[in-house]
């Protein structure tokens, strides 16, 4: 289904987090004398956290999808991707399922979260790569696939670790729940959950289920 094609964005950074405390957790058996390497540790709202190489290329792809570092626009990521058509189609999908207010939150958040994620990059003086080569849907369905956990759930959080480490991850989430809010994060967090299992759907790969947070 054409309406159910969009959202699919990477949205650089987590929007997550406590303020304080470590933006992680682990799950452990108290009663477990299993070593500590052998605990899982999960992203605030979901998902395990991924702890290796970024996929850079794809995040400067993102990138400049939606205008460049200096003019980043979510919106505009999402219609290069997926065509205006088809992103004014799901955001009323959207708009329906949660509210207009719930969806406004999620796309400026995104923007937000970008531009934090931009920073850090600078401050750290990473230089990204030259934008891989990926076109509309490919980029669509690449960025599903960086999110989809070894379950095959699709998890914001998990892509957003893949798109710039953990590490930055932890940082833009910081950020946002300073600035934006901690309900914020979880509504960015739910609704890209939700819309990236849509353009999963509509790509074909029906194989990624939906994370328990959307």
């Amino acid at each position: 289904m054409k309406s159910l094609k969009l959202l699919v964005t990477l949205s650089l950074a987590s929007l997550a987090a406590y303020p304080a405390l470590a933006h992680e957790t682990k799950s452990d058996d108290t009663n477990s004398t299993a070593p500590h390497q052998h605990q899982q540790t999960m992203n605030m709202f979901g998902g395990p956290t991924y702890h290796g190489e970024p996929a850079l290329a794809v995040t400067a792809a993102l990138i400049e999808a939606g205008g460049g570092a200096e003019h980043f626009s979510f919106a505009k990521a999402l219609v290069h991707m997926l065509g205006e058509e088809t992103v004014n189609q799901e955001v009323a999908k959207l708009t329906k399922q949660y509210s207009k207010e719930e969806v406004n939150t999620f796309l400026v958040g995104m923007d937000a979260a970008v531009n934090y994620a931009i920073k850090h990059v600078t401050k750290m003086g990473i230089e990204l790569p030259e934008a891989a080569d990926l076109n509309g849907q490919e980029l669509a369905a690449t960025l599903v696939k960086a999110g989809t956990t070894p379950d095959g759930t699709f998890w914001s959080g998990y892509l957003f670790d893949k798109a710039l480490s953990n590490k930055i991850h932890n940082l833009v989430m910081i950020d946002i729940n300073a600035n934006e809010g901690y309900q914020a994060d979880k509504i960015s967090h739910k609704i890209l959950n939700q819309a990236m299992y849509d353009v999963a759907q509509a790509l074909g790969m029906k194989e990624v289920k939906l994370a328990d947070l959307h």
